[in-house]
């Protein structure tokens, strides 16, 4: 207890020699005396000025500048007479009458200067407008000289308004808070005071209706006063309020305004986080400009790549179209000149066999010449369809076997097929027309540019690949001209064609088809020595597959004869042509019907059920071949229907199909195709 009690005496000591200390270093002896002859100095308070004085929720005055007085009597040892005024024209009045030693917060003005001397200016604040947010007159002063202002009357601003601007029209009210509230009611335009004060009220008393819109080129600067005539006392406040450091005045005004109203964007952690953010976005932006411009040199080089290759392609199909011109030119005149021919009276029998075949043989080669054009051209605007079902390779290795051998033997080539697979192996999961296109085209080549030697067809699987080659001891290729011989019009295949017949589409089509089912076209070849090509292909093979319920290669014997054959057929010569192909087969009786449009033959079919097949043209007036058989199909869906027509594309045929034909020919019907055709629907008829 003692200790304690000891421990207070000596901290009070402390003070006293602090304030002692402090006193002496700045009054006189004869301030001092003065001031303890003199206990009742008033200060002048007008506590409705926020922040810088006002009455708390506590009832007791508060602000800036009760804190600064506050530091004024720490500084004098002196405890001035605090005197409450809540009329700011009596403050001033008693100010002007002797009747009140000091005005704590009041505006300089010309006119106080004569009663009042200024000292301690605190701080600034801007006088700024304020409006009710509806209204948008201006930022200027100028623009309010036709509105009505108001401001408190007496008040600092009040003055120097009335000196500085007299063409302003000035409405007067008693304190801010009520001119405020009279803007906010729009009874004036304006109110000018303060930057701080509106802030605060506005604030405090929820005038959400009402904006700062710009500073004046006025301020307000609070300073503390004291009356003239009082030397001494002026000599004391002169003194003690130099005697404030800035950095006290700093503390005081941030305890009220700076953590208060100190605008984000003031802030440090502000400057940070924006310049990390401004930083990454520069980075991003920088990152982002290098790959568009890594993008811009590589679509240009792309563009230039493609342009490069445009101008090629396009000298080369100028050079292609003047080889068709050539190539269709070249059996024209076979067809022309030799139908010509058969008109002369005094033509033998043999001379007119020899032509009929070169006829042929030249409508054939145009056939194919306008197959390729067309097939080519889908294939490269992708307007050609993959249709995958149950396919047996073996036949179909068969069939092409025995379609190209009697060519090779005409030029004393031998021709030898090596297939390794067996019955239930070759059933696989593919586009059969594709395969066999590809396969034509390959093994058509092989005879095409082999003078002598053999052709060798070879056919394995493995795993997961079918690999069927194609052999040959023919031309070669030479090694500069191997990048360019699938393309749709290289030069390469130009200059072949100029010593061999064709366009030259053929390796192109072939691997465009190759790549539709999966698969890819390899080669390897040696000049003057052969080529090899070989299709790899998915290997899907189908286990166990269903029987083919269709009866194929009948022989002509087991054929029923007196059928009935419905040519649904609109031109006279295609008819006439037809009807004699199906007259002049041996082993059948038929009885022929004619229809010349599809509307025709569904009225016929309706009528007559004694038609055994239908040879349906697609093209037709009235109804189109694709309509007919969807009607007939209806009636009669087990009556079989082969389309014939010059339309030959895949597309084509898979869409008679779909239509409900059962089988496909086009024109210039080939009497070695259609009566396979015939034996295989008849003899399914036999057993049904």
């Amino acid at each position: 207890m003692l200790k304690k009690l000891l421990h207070t005496i000596l901290l009070f000591i402390f003070i006293m020699i602090f304030f002692s200390c402090s006193k002496s270093s700045i009054l006189n002896q004869e301030e001092r005396e003065w001031l303890q002859n003199h206990d009742s100095i008033s200060v002048g308070l007008f506590p409705y000025y926020a922040p810088y004085q006002f009455i708390n929720d506590n009832d007791k005055i508060d602000g800036i500048l009760l804190d600064y007085l506050s530091l004024l009597e720490a500084k004098t040892g002196y405890h001035f007479k605090k005197k409450l005024y809540t009329n700011w024209n009596q403050l001033l009045e008693d100010s002007r009458q002797d009747k009140l030693d000091i005005v704590l917060e009041i505006q300089q003005t010309s006119n106080r200067t004569t009663y009042l001397n200024f000292y301690s200016q605190l701080f600034e604040s801007n006088y700024v407008i304020v409006t009710h947010k509806d209204n948008d007159y201006g930022k200027k002063l100028k623009r309010y000289y036709d509105k009505i202002v108001t401001v408190p009357l007496n008040y600092g601003v009040h003055e120097i308004l009335k000196e500085k601007e007299p063409r302003l029209t000035i409405a007067t009210e008693i304190d801010d808070i009520t001119c405020l509230k009279q803007v906010n009611k729009k009874v004036y335009d304006a109110y000018i005071g303060p930057k701080a004060v509106a802030n605060y009220l506005i604030k405090t008393e929820n005038l959400t209706d009402l904006k700062i819109i710009s500073p004046t080129q006025y301020s307000y600067t609070p300073s503390l006063a004291v009356q003239k005539d009082n030397i001494i006392l002026n000599q004391i406040i002169q003194k003690v309020s130099n005697h404030v450091s800035d950095n006290e005045k700093k503390t005081i005004f941030d305890n009220w305004l700076y953590h208060a109203i100190v605008p984000f964007y003031k802030k440090a952690s502000f400057w940070i986080a924006l310049s990390s953010i401004i930083l990454l976005l520069f980075i991003i932006i920088l990152l982002l400009n290098r790959y568009l411009k890594y993008l811009i040199r590589k679509k240009t080089n792309e563009l230039h790549i493609a342009k490069k290759r445009a101008e090629e392609s396009n000298k080369l199909k100028t050079a292609f179209i003047h080889n068709i011109s050539h190539e269709i030119r070249t059996p024209m005149n076979g067809i022309i000149g030799f139908s010509e021919l058969l008109n002369d009276p005094q033509i033998t029998p043999d001379s007119q066999k020899e032509y009929s075949k070169i006829i042929i043989d030249s409508s054939n080669q145009l056939i194919s010449i306008i197959d390729d054009i067309i097939e080519i051209s889908k294939l490269e605007t992708k307007q050609i369809k993959v249709h995958f079902e149950e396919t047996d390779i073996n036949k179909l290795l068969e069939r092409l076997f025995s379609n190209f051998q009697s060519k090779a033997i005409s030029k004393n080539i031998a021709i030898k097929l090596d297939n390794k697979l067996t019955n239930e192996e070759s059933i696989i999961l593919t586009d059969p027309l594709k395969v066999n296109k590809i396969l034509h085209n390959l093994i058509d080549n092989a005879i095409k540019f082999t003078s002598k030697g053999i052709i060798e067809i070879t056919c394995k699987t493995d795993i997961k690949y079918l690999r069927i080659s194609v052999k040959d001891t023919g031309i070669g290729i030479k090694s500069s001209d191997q990048e360019l011989i699938f393309n749709s019009f290289s030069q390469s295949e130009k200059e072949v064609t100029k010593s061999y017949d064709g366009l030259g589409l053929g390796l192109s089509i072939a691997t465009h088809n190759a790549q539709l089912i999966g698969g890819s076209i390899s080669f390897t070849s040696m000049i003057n020595k052969g080529s090899e090509f070989t299709l790899t292909m998915p290997y899907n093979p189908i286990l166990n597959p269903e029987k083919n319920k269709t009866l194929v290669d009948q022989k002509e014997a087991d054929v029923p004869i007196k059928q009935v054959i419905l040519i649904v057929e609109d031109g006279d010569v295609n008819f006439l042509f037809l009807k004699t192909l199906l007259l002049k087969m041996s082993g059948y009786k038929f009885a022929i019907h004619r229809a010349e449009n599809g509307k025709e033959a569904v009225d016929i079919c309706e009528q007559n059920e004694s038609i055994d097949l239908i040879l349906m043209d697609i093209r037709m007036p009235i109804m189109d071949g694709y309509t007919a058989t969807k009607k007939i199909k209806k009636i009669r869906p087990k009556l079989p229907i082969i389309a014939q027509t010059a339309y030959s594309t895949e597309e084509d045929i898979q869409k008679a199909l779909d239509a409900g034909c059962d089988d496909f020919v086009s024109k210039p019907v080939d009497r070695n195709i259609l009566k396979p055709l015939i034996n295989k629907y008849f003899s399914v008829l036999s057993k049904i």
